[in-house]
């Protein structure tokens, strides 16, 4: 379907049925596990009514349940593919059958009934839109909808992290930043993109905003060898990195950014499958130094990123043109020598210095974010290559050899120089954006912003007014005087009960100096996991920390009454939110009982001692078979190695540890030594938690089991973080997140954790 405009945000009212569960089993409000709360405003009579409607397609009673196994020293390819592989792409949303009881999604093939596990359902949920004939379903976004709640039902039985707090947020801004009220933030549209529709008042003309995070210089990609990118880097790289052909609006939806294009891409869909866009930009585009924008400056960052000479530069395949043709051909490439691979990208042709085409595999489509395929932003040429040229000879784009020199035969000289420009913080290459990173101070976290003259406006044609834009590092307890004493002129994001009172008192108390706007979060802070090693790993134990953390009580005592608790990665404001409830979304509160927290704990087998014998009293240990357990859980223990995992046997006995990394000068971590540390219930149901507190670049260290700040011990210790998570786009999507595919797990992983109902086994 083409679609010139994608809008994240609509109104429950402008959906035209009332969707129902998949298959004859209709959703009721019957909840997951032992909870009574729901998520639902359907009446059962309604509900009824809607089941009458849903496609016929019962399993037969006979239908054999597909085993799930565990996936540890498992080969994939040999022992087990991915479910979705096997039976995704002909898999309609008219197959699905919901068990009415725990929410949980099934299809049947061959006389099995296979459980769809989050990698499936994530990758439906945009892959596998199209509506079936003869349904319930009336467009693309009704099917969209109903996958979307299946695979949120899912996540929230398997826990990957526990939501704490889902708050309002409060920015607070010196009266003279003018247009704040006119043109306000909102959870998709942040300070760094609202700033260009404001005016400063000041003398010098200059914008000061503080941030909690403290940035890493990582402004040119910073989401550069990791997966989550450190949120005050990203904002910089907004700010710097721009003319996208596709651009997110202030509704957080897409549309194809007029300003820079000449004219509509045109989508041609061709016999095999695939889709072509041809994309032309306007002629009289520059960069902030002067020099011209061409095709060449769209085309650079897909294919150094698709290319194993980033792999090498980031220690990550950021596979920035997986689904395009000939990605793979272009991603095994390694040089003039190279044994298998191509030297041209098939799929991305330069046709002449103002025009290029994209073309998306057909394994990638129908999707239903299909506009941001053709998306791609302008960078300078040479600030990622040097010399190296980008050639088109009629089948496809490709580097010049020197790209892939290796002159001691083992590394490539190029890699040294992309690692090193993914640290540029100056002007030595010229930006696309709206403003150029004129300094940076890493000892106190600061970047000083200069207006790029150059700039042609966003998506609506505005352009910057604000001369100077600086970045600052500022503390929660101390960044309300921050801002009274001049040093801040923004504060973004001021959540808490005292926080918060406090601003809201100032800005009432001073009308004529300080304003404020607020706004619900899309998004929540959170206790994250590793869960892919040790006793985070099962689903069980992450559940029963749910059951022993008071959430509810957390949120309040928190937000102070600012905000509530979520039971899923949703935003309550979103248009797919207020659709799944339409249709009896059941999802699991875990109501505070340490009793449910035992319970869960004693079925997942966390019944023995450290020497295997009948658990009675301290630390749990659970039992688990000696082929089942990876070299990262044979080492396994606490922090300070009084808990072991130990061999008895043919088995291991893992104890019920948690090694949490918190971060320093965080109201967060603090609460959390109350209400997770030092718990009676985390106690009582036989936990040990043990900790570090830490600056938060070397916490990221830690969950990534990398040196991609330069802080990773080498050893895998930590498996609980406290962190926090936003859905500010309109592409709310994990396709690929939630892999259980080895080749794919280290650069996509989003929770680190593997599903087993995901795995169709081959033997």
């Amino acid at each position: 379907m083409k679609r010139k405009k994608l809008l994240a945000v609509l109104l429950a009212s402008a959906m035209t049925v009332s969707m129902a569960a998949c298959g004859n089993d209709s959703a009721d409000s019957t909840p997951l596990g032992e909870s009574s709360a729901t998520e639902s405003t359907e009446s059962s009579a309604a509900s009824e009514e809607v089941s009458s409607e849903t496609p016929a397609g019962e399993p037969e009673q006979e239908a054999v349940v597909a085993e799930l196994k565990p996936l540890a020293n498992k080969e994939y390819g040999t022992d087990y593919v991915s479910l979705y592989s096997q039976f995704g792409k002909e898999t309609s949303i008219a197959d699905v059958i919901e068990d009415e009881e725990t929410g949980f999604a099934y299809i049947e093939r061959d006389g099995v009934r296979y459980q769809l596990g989050l990698d499936f359902l994530s990758m439906a949920m945009v892959y596998n839109t199209a509506v079936p004939e003869g349904g319930i379903w009336e467009t693309e976004d009704d099917v969209y909808a109903n996958w979307w709640k299946l695979y949120m039902q899912r996540w929230n039985y398997m826990m990957p992290e526990v939501p704490l707090y889902s708050n309002e947020y409060y920015d607070m801004y010196n009266a003279q930043i003018k247009g704040v009220a006119e043109h306000p933030t909102n959870p998709y549209w942040g300070p760094e993109m609202a700033l260009i529709d404001w005016t400063s008042e000041k003398a010098d003309n200059s914008i000061i905003i503080g941030n909690v995070t403290e940035m890493s210089g990582k402004f040119r990609y910073a989401a550069f060898g990791g997966t989550n990118p450190n949120a005050t880097d990203l904002a910089i790289q907004n700010m710097t990195v721009g003319m996208q052909t596709v651009a997110t609006n202030k509704e957080g939806g897409f549309e194809w950014n007029t300003t820079v294009l000449a004219s509509e891409p045109e989508a041609v869909e061709n016999a095999d499958g695939s889709k072509t866009y041809t994309i032309k930009i306007k002629d009289n585009l520059k960069f902030s130094d002067g020099s011209p924008v061409t095709a060449k400056d769209y085309l650079v960052f897909t294919m150094v990123f698709s290319s194993p000479v980033a792999v090498q530069a980031a220690g990550k395949d950021h596979q920035s043109g997986r689904t395009i043709v000939g990605f793979k051909d272009f991603n095994t490439y390694t040089g003039p020598d190279s044994a298998e691979g191509k030297k041209t990208f098939a799929g991305l042709r330069m046709i002449d210095d103002y025009t290029f085409s994209v073309t998306i595999d057909a394994a990638e489509l129908p999707y239903f974010y299909d506009i941001t395929y053709a998306g791609f932003s302008a960078y300078y040429t040479p600030m990622w290559i040097k010399d190296v040229e980008i050639k088109d000879d009629g089948e496809g784009v490709y580097f010049s050899d020197e790209f892939y020199t290796m002159s001691d035969g083992e590394k490539y000289d190029m890699a040294a120089h992309i690692e090193e420009i993914s640290r540029n913080t100056d002007t030595t290459y010229p930006y696309s954006g709206p403003y150029v990173v004129e300094s940076y101070d890493v000892a106190d976290s600061s970047a000083v912003l200069k207006l790029n003259p150059e700039f042609p406006g966003n998506y609506e044609g505005v352009k910057p007014s604000i001369e100077t834009v600086v970045y600052k590092l500022v503390v929660s307890a101390t960044q309300l005087v921050d801002l009274q004493s001049g040093g801040v002129d923004v504060l973004s994001g001021i959540t808490g009960g005292n926080e918060t009172n406090e601003a809201v008192a100032l800005a009432d108390g001073a009308p004529d100096k300080y304003v404020y706007t607020h706004y619900s979060r899309a998004g929540y802070g959170k206790l994250g996991f590793r869960a892919d090693f040790g006793s985070v790993q099962f689903t069980e134990v992450r559940q029963a920390i749910a059951y022993c953390m008071d959430r509810a009580g957390f949120a309040k005592e928190f937000t102070g009454g600012y905000g509530g608790v979520v039971d899923g990665p949703y935003y309550t404001g979103s248009w797919m939110y207020q659709a799944a409830v339409g249709q009896g979304m059941m999802l699991d509160a875990y109501s505070t009982s340490v009793d449910s927290a035992i319970a869960v704990l004693e079925e997942g087998g966390w019944v023995y001692d450290a020497e295997g014998n009948a658990y009675t009293e301290g630390v749990r240990y659970k039992q688990i078979p000696a082929a089942e357990m990876s070299e990262n859980d044979k080492t396994f223990q606490s922090k300070d190695g009084a808990y072991k995992t130990t061999q008895v046997g043919d088995y291991y006995y893992m104890p019920l540890v948690l090694n949490w990394y918190g971060t320093t000068d965080n109201p967060f971590t603090d609460q959390l030594m109350t209400g997770f540390a030092s718990n009676e219930n985390i106690k009582a149901a036989g936990f040990e938690v043990q900790y570090t507190v830490g600056e938060f670049n070397p916490m990221l260290d830690e969950l990534y089991q990398a040196a991609i700040y330069g802080y990773y011990s080498g050893t895998p210790l930590y498996t609980c973080f406290n962190f926090a998570t936003g859905f500010t786009s309109a592409a709310y999507e994990f396709a690929y997140n939630l892999t259980i595919d080895p080749a794919m797990y280290d650069d996509y992983s989003q929770y680190y954790v593997k599903d087993e109902a995901d795995a169709y086994w081959l033997n």
